[in-house]
């Protein structure tokens, strides 16, 4: 099979077009034909070698993707559906995948990275369990575009901030994969929506999406901030961590709910205890989310209340390309390979 293969950790120049063995699948395992495969952040992460993500090379990465079933064990689906493959890996046997918690299962892991060969190649072997069919009106790429991003948004907001109609929330770096998703994800639950982007023509693109009001980054920080919400926000949706940390404790609300996944700008954030306990704050963290909960969203696909967004898509031979897009920070939404 054709495959974007990483071989040698390093930059976009690491991503090789060439050839590798048709996966096999192994017990438990089914084939799909790969029609779609979305970059997220953690590819660029495994491809430069970040030590966390212990894998054998070559590797291919990708966790997001979605395609044709081909064979293998089918999970009680046939040959040819249309389905999209939830990135997780769990072992369904441990007490946090019995009590509905897989993502905190104790050999959790995502495919793409640890969890095995991901979807940047025409044939992937994935477990069955991880197959969700996908309705005829959402295409391939739109499907490839779902998993990892708006599961991660729909936890965040849902089962961990407990978002509200009326309440206000503030969606940090909302050109990424996630933050347009938390735009969309927080406008169906009935919140108002203010967007943070550092580029004018990206907060277009998320008053475009829902966002009522938006905020551009820049000197400043979140100075201005103050007379969109002048009382404080009710839930900060947050993926960047680093030097901003600490002003975005501050701007809740008494009885806020700060929630993260990420620290693209740096893991290591300063915390004055002094507004948690005075304000009743409530910091938390985000791995993704069951795969119920993505099993959840996908109605909302179909019925169009929720878009995936598509940035821009490239063919399999030019994945080099994709990953200087996303490295870039240029893209509005995901950014997509097809095979």
């Amino acid at each position: 099979m054709r495959a974007a293969v990483l071989r040698a950790f390093g930059g976009p120049e690491a991503v090789e077009f060439g050839e590798l063995p048709d996966p096999v699948p192994g017990p438990g395992q089914a084939l799909v034909r790969v029609r779609a495969a979305a970059l997220n952040h953690l590819d660029l992460h495994v491809r430069r070698g970040n030590p966390a993500y212990k894998i054998a090379l070559p590797h291919v990465l990708c966790g997001d993707m979605a395609g044709e079933l081909v064979g293998g064990e089918l999970g009680g689906l046939e040959a040819g559906d249309r389905v999209l493959v939830a990135p997780g890996v769990s072992c369904w046997e441990c007490a946090a995948c019995m009590n509905g918690r897989d993502n905190l299962c104790r050999t959790y892991s995502i495919l793409g990275a640890e969890g095995g060969w991901g979807g940047a190649a025409e044939l992937c072997a994935v477990p069955a369990k991880n197959l969700i069919p996908i309705p005829a009106a959402l295409s391939f790429e739109a499907a490839a575009a779902v998993p990892l991003t708006f599961l991660t948004a729909w936890h965040m907001l849902g089962a961990l901030a407990g978002t509200r109609e009326g309440e206000t929330v503030l969606v940090m770096g909302a050109s990424s994969g996630v933050g347009a998703a938390a735009i969309q994800l927080a406008g169906l639950r009935g919140a108002r929506v203010i967007a943070v982007s550092s580029s004018e023509e990206k907060l277009a693109a998320a008053r475009a999406l829902g966002a009522a009001e938006t905020l551009l980054l820049g000197a400043s920080g979140l100075k201005p901030l103050r007379k969109l919400a002048p009382g404080g926000v009710d839930v900060v949706f947050e993926h960047v961590g680093g030097a901003l940390f600490p002003e975005l404790v501050r701007a809740l609300a008494p009885g806020g709910r700060l929630v993260t996944c990420g620290a693209t700008a740096g893991h290591e954030a300063a915390l004055d205890l002094r507004f948690v306990f005075f304000k009743e704050l409530a910091v938390l963290g985000a791995k993704m989310g069951p795969q119920r909960e993505l099993r959840e969203l996908i109605p909302h696909f179909a019925s169009g209340r929720l878009k995936a967004v598509v940035d821009k898509t490239f063919p399999l031979a030019e994945a080099r390309a994709a990953h200087e897009r996303l490295e870039s920070r240029r893209q509005f939404g995901k950014v997509v390979i097809v095979p």
